[in-house]
């Protein structure tokens, strides 16, 4: 079988509370664990996407608006259609292990450094097509 789920792919959500959400692969299982016993991927994605920003608006409006809100996720891949996009996030792959789920303050500190690269990408300028909401 070919493994179409590697790090650093863009797949979207199909099914749950955040279908339709674009994340990112940082760990890839195709045998699972124990806890997990089917193929699945540890994956961060955009929960809250930034929202649109003009030339009229002032500083900290635009800084208030480029907010992201990310999550963390172990999704199966029956529920994950992959896209031809990749996110080369180095800082992802440290932070977010099979034991982050475990405690909830482990879950938090993962979010925190996540949140920080996603907002630092998006600023940027780079990856636009995945800080921008799927309309259909």
């Amino acid at each position: 079988m070919v493994k179409v789920f590697k790090p650093s792919k863009v797949a979207i959500v199909l099914s749950g509370r955040f279908a339709g959400r674009k994340v990112v692969v940082i760990r890839q299982s195709d045998e699972g664990t124990k806890e997990r016993p089917y193929p699945h991927a540890i994956v961060a994605g955009v929960d809250r996407y930034p929202r649109k920003v003009t030339r009229g608006m002032g500083k900290k409006r635009i800084e208030k608006r480029s907010k992201v809100k990310p999550f963390i996720k172990a999704i199966n891949y029956n529920h994950l259609l992959p896209t031809r996009y990749a996110l080369e996030l180095e800082a992802l792959k440290g932070s977010v292990a099979p034991e982050t789920f475990k405690e909830v303050s482990g879950r938090e500190d993962a979010k925190k450094a996540i949140k920080k690269v996603f907002e630092e990408r998006y600023l940027s300028g780079k990856n636009k097509w995945f800080f921008t909401p799927l309309r259909f």
